[in-house]
């Protein structure tokens, strides 16, 4: 018996369940009675303290903070007289995400309910030009027909309804749950399961947040081998730089702790593997991409860069093996460890990092670099998704570094039969040697690259929406990553010992929840609804009363002489 093979069996379809009943749906059952307990909301005679340490600006707690935008829009809610502007923020947001045949209809009622002097929520702090604008463009039914009709109302919002909102008990609420988010975690609060893959300093494992259900990838960072391969910096960039990004192309970052031997990043589980692992060992006699498929994935990784690179941040290790899929077939950009973030007033950097065969050559010879190294190993992804190899290099064979180097300051790309002229004209364009020539992030975007014909049949209102049908879903029955025999194990570390500043190190990194990450588990796994509950007819509930911590229940025990 291949007790290897037996073992990864059984780990996978541990896996597979916990994914809820394979579709995903069943994940309150899967919640530990024990944990889940334990989110409860504090009265808020514990939490009126954080009013003086929180940003409780409107744009931090009603646009950016997901439960904050709940509470605020409750209370809009509650208040007849801003039922119209509440009502309009939703349905722009709707029409935002709508279906192009749909769009048109959304737009007409959006005009009519709110646009119009005689409806019923009709928005009077609209100015005149703006309806006009609306109207003049509501038959091209524009991505931004909507965008300053959206802006007046936000403007308006965040004039007198938030000052009442932070006067109410919504705000109130809203301290709760940031109590809440704020309380330690640790390794107890999730369960593990099979090993997914293996990084420089540890393993990354599927695992479940035992008080929610949700699914999650843990990726372990050895502590003493981070300290003997003096990695610690770049474990802290990668982890300030996901705390610091969100986006739907990148993965998030949603819890930071601590064990004895490892440091710990829960984050975006993606259950279909690395696009490394698709392109080569899914289907071994026919490796690689059709174009349309390496199109949808590399238009995604597009708006994943692009959300960093207007951070100011460099990612520098772009390969498939860093992309991932997720249940739906959409892909993230993830392993943020050999990212930098450009200093206030830089436009350039310098410095050796990344993987050989995707390194550009101004990097290569040592000279200065921007946001167009990405740009580069993105070109070297793409060939690589339709030839299934790397331009560089043929597949399976072993180049020495400094042979790697050579071919690629000096190699011409040779492009295979199945490539089209577009995409062959899309990789010439990435892989241009001289960086001025390459094609990139420009004037604070990516639209030259957006532009490009290879992009045709790309609709990228839907795929920033997360509304585009990916080409490939994968199957919920499948784990999508190597046997564990094949994962291998690593060795232990000898001759390290941790000291002081270790651990001060290690207790900076162990920041505990992510905000935004963290609200939204709570609002997607039904956390938010469960206990956001008011009083009798939407009242004050009790714990938000500050009396009533000072009210005691009568006793209901009758005593006889």
């Amino acid at each position: 018996m291949d007790i290897g093979g037996l073992t990864t069996v059984v780990a996978n379809s541990a896996y597979i369940n916990a994914r809820g009943s394979i579709d995903g749906t069943n994940s309150a059952a899967a919640r530990d009675k024990k944990f889940h307990s334990r989110l409860k909301l504090p009265h808020i005679t514990v939490c009126e303290g954080l009013r003086d340490t929180l940003d409780l600006s409107f744009d931090t707690v009603c646009v950016e903070q997901p439960i904050g935008k709940r509470l605020f829009r409750e209370f809009l809610d509650a208040n007849k007289e801003y039922h119209g502007s509440c009502r309009l923020w939703r349905d722009i947001e709707s029409y935002d995400l709508a279906e192009d045949s749909d769009r048109a209809q959304k737009a007409s009622k959006i005009v009519q309910r709110y646009m119009d002097p005689a409806a019923k929520h009709y928005c009077p702090y609209l100015p005149e030009d703006v309806i006009a604008k609306v109207k003049e463009g509501q038959e091209a039914v524009g991505d931004d027909l909507f965008a300053a009709a959206l802006a007046t109302t936000l403007d308006y919002l965040r004039e007198a309804p938030f000052m009442f909102f932070t006067e109410s008990m919504y705000l109130k609420r809203f301290l709760q749950w940031k109590w809440l988010e704020t309380q330690p975690i640790d390794t107890d609060w999730f369960l593990d399961f099979r090993v997914l893959g293996k990084g420089g300093f540890g393993e990354v494992s599927a695992c479940q947040m035992k008080a929610t259900g949700k699914l999650y990838a843990c990726k372990k960072l050895n502590k003493k081998r981070l300290k003997k391969r003096k990695g610690y910096e770049g474990a802290m960039v990668e982890k300030r730089i996901l705390e610091k990004v969100h986006s739907r192309f990148i993965v998030s970052l949603a819890y930071a702790f601590q064990t004895k031997e490892e440091l710990c990043l829960i984050m975006t589980i993606m259950n279909g593997g690395d696009l490394k692992y698709h392109v080569y060992l899914v289907d071994e006699n026919n490796p690689g991409f059709e174009e349309p498929r390496a199109c949808f994935y590399i238009a995604q990784i597009i708006q994943g860069l692009e959300h960093l690179h207007q951070k100011r941040i460099i990612y520098r290790d772009l390969k498939p093996e860093n992309v991932l899929l997720d249940n739906d077939g959409n892909v993230r950009i993830s392993d943020l460890g050999l990212a930098v973030e450009l200093k206030e007033g830089k436009t350039m950097t310098k410095g050796y990092a990344g993987t050989p065969g995707y390194m550009p050559p101004e990097m290569l010879k040592g000279e200065k670099y921007d946001s167009c190294v990405d740009y580069f190993s993105l070109g070297v992804t793409l060939f690589e998704f339709l030839a299934a190899k790397n331009p560089f290099r043929n597949r399976g064979e072993k180049v020495e570094r400094e042979e790697m180097k050579e071919r690629m300051l000096t190699r011409q790309v040779e492009y295979p039969d199945n490539f089209s002229q577009n995409a062959k004209l899309l990789c010439e364009g990435l892989l241009a040697k001289e960086m001025d020539k390459r094609m990139g992030f420009k004037n604070g975007c990516c639209d030259e690259i957006r532009a490009h014909p290879f992009f045709t049949d790309i609709n990228w209102r839907k795929l920033n929406a997360g509304i585009l049908p990916p080409p490939f879903v994968p199957d919920p029955r499948v784990v999508y990553a190597k046997s564990l025999d094949d994962v291998g194990a690593f060795s232990s570390v000898k001759g390290v010992n941790l000291e002081d500043p270790d651990r001060s190190f290690f207790d900076e990194f162990s920041s505990g929840n992510i905000s935004i990450p963290w609200q939204e588990e709570m609002i997607d796994m039904g956390i938010y609804r469960e206990l956001n509950v008011w009083g009798p007819e939407g009242g004050v509930p009790d714990d938000l009363r500050r009396e009533s911590i000072l009210e005691q229940p009568k006793s209901s025990t009758c005593c006889a002489s």
